[in-house]
């Protein structure tokens, strides 16, 4: 491999979230990645420094041309630049379309277990949360149709959030599958939002499909937000993408992130990210590769050795969903318990709602030998655990 994904980078006492941890303690929750990012986005960021002036800038038309191109080739997609809309992040982008595309009161529908985070973006914008239960059935998640039809005629439902690929359980919605949710969502008025943050992650032989490469029946209806925050681990950047084919849906979310301040990129975000999206072809590659192999590691570890516990098969993200069901109910509490009795922190699954009460999540975007010590702590807590029982 040309980089070494295998460096130990310490980030104690760095102002790390993920790592503001006991010194014992291994932190693999939050998803952000122990790698450090692509040499040329280093590279882009020293250029900005360097020049020592930090007033503010524009988004050039080489910022879109670097997605687009970034789209053609990794994911076989042509995007239109009148298309694409610079703004400060997904989640920010979120809150503020709620803001100003809804009202106060309308139901966001969403598929639980689904990301935290979208939790607190509708309900701290005073709009409902309305659940339609992925079904889970021999460790795979569909979608209820009925349901989902059902929530959707309901008047106060005005938007849905599909999260693709999905956080937590790393799946790849489908062409059909998402082709489906839109025309279902176009015929009963409901905006589509799809959050596309994980989809350069997906697995070696895998791809996603950008909801914006649907027909146009149905993407004239949507809003796709991408990043290059997940794929190259630069959240601190506060860059994002919104993609969005309907010139008149493109206004209106234009007008509501100006108007909450969201347009405006900091000094680094522009030439890191056209970095990223013209220079970081190879080492995603290789950072694909070398997360697939640190997530084979971690299922023929638990297949081998705990057998109390299932890795739910994945095709995306570095992100791996385990099933505890047969241990617990209440993974808030079982996480506790592994991180005090061994040092491991994931990410209980409770706080992703549906059936996540029953799940860990485990961030494999980290050395290998973390991975390793990671299993090694899962297996001793897990022992500990049952001894207990």
């Amino acid at each position: 491999m040309q980089f070494n994904f295998d460096k130990i980078n310490d980030r104690r006492n760095s102002n790390s979230e993920k790592w503001n941890v006991k010194e014992h303690e291994l932190p693999m929750w939050v998803a952000d990645m122990d790698i450090q990012t692509a040499p040329a986005i280093i590279e882009a960021m020293h250029k900005d420094v360097d020049r020592g002036i930090f007033g503010y800038q524009y988004v050039p038309k080489r910022y879109y041309e670097a997605v687009a191109s970034w789209y053609k080739e990794e994911h076989n997609f042509e995007l239109q630049l009148d298309w694409l809309i610079f703004s400060t992040g997904i989640m920010p982008t979120i809150g503020s379309i709620l803001r100003h595309l809804t009202d106060v009161g309308d139901n966001v529908l969403i598929q639980e277990p689904n990301y935290n985070s979208f939790f607190k973006a509708i309900e701290n914008n005073g709009r409902h949360i309305l659940n339609s239960e992925l079904i889970y059935k021999q460790g795979k998640y569909s979608i209820n149709w009925k349901d989902l039809e059902n929530k959707m005629l309901d008047p106060q439902t005005t938007v849905m959030i599909v999260c693709n690929p999905h956080n937590p359980s790393g799946h790849i919605w489908d062409r059909a599958t998402l082709t489906k949710i839109g025309q279902m969502a176009k015929r009963h008025h409901v905006l589509i939002i799809s959050d596309e943050i994980h989809g350069d992650l997906t697995m070696p032989g895998h791809d996603y499909v950008p909801f914006a490469s649907l027909d146009s029946d149905v993407t004239d209806n949507s809003i796709s937000l991408v990043s290059p925050s997940k794929t190259f681990n630069v959240a601190i950047l506060h860059a994002s993408t919104m993609i969005i084919p309907n010139e008149h849906l493109r206004g209106l979310a234009e007008k509501a992130i100006s108007v909450d301040g969201l347009s405006e990129p900091g000094i680094l975000a522009i030439d890191a990210s056209i970095a990223a999206y013209t220079e970081g072809h190879e080492w995603l590659h290789e950072l694909r590769k070398y997360i697939q192999t640190n997530r084979e590691y971690l299922e023929k570890f638990v297949q081998d050795n705990i057998p109390e516990i299932k890795v739910i098969p994945a095709e995306s993200t570095y992100l791996a969903w385990l099933d505890c069901s047969k241990l617990t109910d209440k993974s808030d509490a079982f996480n506790q318990f592994l991180r005090d009795e061994t040092g491991l922190y994931l990410a209980e699954g409770t706080k992703y709602r549906g059936n996540g009460n029953c799940f860990l999540r485990v961030n494999l975007a980290t050395p290998k030998s973390n991975v390793v010590d990671g299993a090694e702590r899962l297996k001793t807590g897990i022992e500990k655990f049952v001894s207990k029982k």
